[in-house]
């Protein structure tokens, strides 16, 4: 019988478990269900007692997993359509966020894409940062946010010095924890370019054991998450399209609208899913396609889990996680005609669903548990 997550977690030294800490965690919204929130999940489960702080709490479009949770927001939360545009508040989101009162807890760990690693934690505390990347559009995907933006122009034209004030003030809060963690490699060189810093990878928490290995390859192919610009989603719904397959798309956002537009007679949107049917999706499915640079990418180690093999863009956290040739396909560019061509040669023979499932389970949620368990304890101890 083995034993369980918890008998396996190493112990605390003993000058820290003679003390019960007081630990707070850090989010920068509650407003979506992506992987970051995912990673605020399992350190809930980690921490039960910790409260959440967060500049804006919106219960109806995050995971019901937090509802029963203390869950402690800024003062935004209660400004005007603060939960539903919850960007016309950016300006303001470096004062609410260190108005966030977390005196009095002996350890703050802040889950941080964007504002959270600016709390100012207690002199006496430890503030751990798992920095999931640098602020995307303050840093590397500046250019395209601005472009993107569906504001009238005198809102383009105000944009770019408050962006320039905002990135002022990033660069100045990421000084603010005492450790920095992240979750690939990519996201550690972001972090040193941008900020400065170093930080230890520790890679995210995937609940590959609750997702079941297929046994064979179905009958369409499978691709899906947050439906925004920067993954590229266009890119499959276009070679698919003009290969008119089958191809089964889950997620919701801002691109949903446009994709359908583009969408041939045989994709299907599946809106947002549950992790069960999710589940059912990866099993059933030849592959699964990521188009995308993604900083680790928890949907293709999903896949991986159900022993499908992932067609993903070489770059980024997929070089970490997916082996060419071995657990799926690396393009080499970043376009619908590498996707058609890889979806047209792909031999599903070729590839072993155990293997596939093996190197998954190097990301389950347990290994993230052992070892930010470990990290945490060394931390306190010195």
């Amino acid at each position: 019988m083995q034993p369980s997550v918890q008998a396996r977690l190493p112990t605390l030294p003993k000058p820290v478990r003679e003390k019960k800490l007081k630990v707070a965690l850090v989010h920068d919204y509650l407003v979506q269900d992506g992987g970051a929130e995912r990673v605020l999940s399992v350190l809930q489960e980690m921490f039960p007692e910790a409260p959440i702080f967060t500049l804006i709490y919106d219960p109806l479009r995050c995971h019901e997993r937090f509802r029963p949770r203390s869950v402690r927001t800024s003062f935004l939360d209660k400004w005007p359509l603060a939960r539903r545009a919850y960007q016309w508040y950016l300006p303001f989101m470096p004062l609410a966020v260190e108005h966030l009162d977390l005196n009095g807890f002996d350890l703050v760990i802040s889950s941080s894409s964007s504002f959270a690693k600016g709390v100012i934690a207690a002199p006496e505390s430890k503030h751990i940062c798992y920095c999931h990347t640098p602020t995307r559009f303050l840093w590397q995907e500046r250019l395209g946010y601005l472009n993107d933006l569906p504001q009238p122009a005198i809102m383009r034209a105000l944009l770019p010095p408050l962006l320039h004030k905002l990135r002022q003030w990033d660069r100045l809060a990421a000084e603010r924890p005492d450790i920095m963690l992240t979750n690939s490699h990519i996201s550690r060189e972001r972090i040193k370019r941008y900020y400065a810093r170093d930080a230890r990878v520790i890679y995210p928490p995937v609940e590959v054991s609750k997702i079941e290995q297929g046994r064979c390859a179905g009958k369409f192919w499978l691709t899906g998450g947050r439906l925004v610009g920067y993954k590229k989603f266009d890119l499959v719904v276009k070679a698919f399209t003009k290969l008119n397959l089958p191809l089964k798309i889950f997620g919701i956002g801002p691109e949903l609208k446009k994709l359908k537009r583009l969408a041939g007679p045989k994709i299907e949107f599946l809106h947002q899913v549950s992790d069960e049917h999710k589940a059912a999706l990866y099993k059933y499915a030849i592959g699964f396609l990521s188009p995308q640079i993604e900083d680790f990418g928890i949907t293709i180690v999903e896949a991986m889990a159900a022993g499908r093999p992932v067609i993903t863009y070489g770059k980024g956290g997929a070089t970490e996680t997916v082996i060419d040739g071995v657990t799926g396909i690396h393009l080499e560019t970043q376009s619908w005609e590498d996707i058609g061509d890889a979806v047209i040669r792909f031999d599903a023979s070729r590839f072993d669903p155990q293997t596939i499932r093996a190197q998954a389970e190097k990301f389950s949620t347990e290994r993230f548990k052992e070892k930010l368990t470990s990290f945490i304890e060394h931390a306190l101890a010195n």
